[in-house]
């Protein structure tokens, strides 16, 4: 029940909610919070994926352009290399972070749609 004081108050200043852009989760903008960040690490791995995937491509373009030479085609030896282990890498972090984050600690909720929500912790009441 909210006190005289309290209702003179915000009929005269208005009350206070959360602005609608930041109001990304529905109601609760912990839940909005952790919905944007899970879509941050989404976007990440995607963007990873395709860079590395570009640099695969450019060291089998470079392999292919090397004409025989041994330092050229060492050079596009090495950057397939390096590009699988990126792939590599991104799927062992994504795998590791889910283990982790999903099943140990509970943060993270698997979403119907594909992907995931992270529920972020918070003091109760």
């Amino acid at each position: 029940m909210k006190l005289l004081a309290d209702k003179a108050i915000d009929d005269l200043f208005g009350g206070i909610s959360p602005p609608a852009a930041m109001n990304v989760g529905g109601a609760d903008p912990v839940q909005g919070l952790g919905k944007l960040i899970g879509f941050g690490i989404q976007m990440f791995i995607m963007v990873a994926g395709i860079f590395l995937l570009i640099y695969l491509l450019w060291g089998a373009f470079d392999w292919i352009s090397s004409g025989g030479e041994k330092e050229k085609i060492s050079k596009a030896q090495s950057k397939i290399t390096n590009a699988l282990i990126g792939i590599v890498l991104v799927f062992v972090v994504l795998t590791v972070f889910n283990l982790l984050a999903g099943n140990i600690l509970g943060i993270i909720v698997p979403i119907d749609g594909g992907g995931f929500e992270i529920k972020l912790p918070t003091l109760g009441q």
